[in-house]
């Protein structure tokens, strides 16, 4: 249950076996049936939770009703609103479960005593959010500067496995196109890859 998550800690922190037992003692360990929301927009976020299994999304629904995807999550990723979770204000988005999960939770108290214990791992949770915060900006940067081809391109090269579990339709949602486009842009990218060949 734990080894993923170690061996995440060990890319970012070194830890005695005191700390590695603190650090697992302060997780919760839930199993989340696909499709259940683990965050409503208006609630405020009391979880930073790493996927040891499964795929989970995050979106908002903006004015007009439509469902707009912000990001996908898989294995050895956490998830988490950190704006909502951070300064415990309500949340703008929405994050839902796409297959049966298996999460190791931190709450917010839970997270403050395991820093207080471990200090160090301080610079995990540092390091964690700026690497997040490097993925957002590229993607900002590739929204405004990317053809919608150039976009779904890299989506399915960068994220290869998560094309694959996911309904075309968030894809659609998450290049901010509609799936009749995306089946058109599929369709086109497979025909250049077979004459590439």
């Amino acid at each position: 249950m734990f080894q993923k998550i170690h061996d995440y800690l060990s890319r970012s922190a070194r830890l005695s076996k005191e700390e590695v037992k603190i650090f697992e003692k302060s997780l919760e360990f839930r199993m989340v049936p696909k499709k259940t929301i683990l965050l409503k927009a208006g609630e405020i976020c009391n979880f930073e939770a790493y996927i040891n299994k499964g795929c989970i999304r995050e979106y908002f629904i903006d004015r007009n009703g439509q469902e707009l995807t912000l990001q996908f999550a898989i294995e050895d990723w956490w998830v988490s609103d950190i704006t909502s979770f951070e300064d415990q204000v309500p949340s703008d988005m929405y994050i839902e479960t796409l297959e049966d999960c298996e999460l190791l939770v931190l709450t917010r108290q839970s997270k403050e005593n395991l820093i207080n214990e471990v200090p160090h791992l301080e610079r995990m949770f540092r390091l964690m959010i700026q690497r997040h915060l490097s993925k957002l900006q590229k993607r900002l940067f590739k929204t405004v500067s990317s053809t919608a081809m150039e976009q779904y391109v890299e989506f399915i090269t960068r994220y290869p496995s998560i094309s694959q579990r996911v309904s075309q339709q968030y894809i659609a949602s998450y290049l901010g196109i509609t799936p009749e486009f995306l089946s058109r842009l599929r369709t086109k990218h497979l025909k250049s890859s077979k004459t590439q060949e």
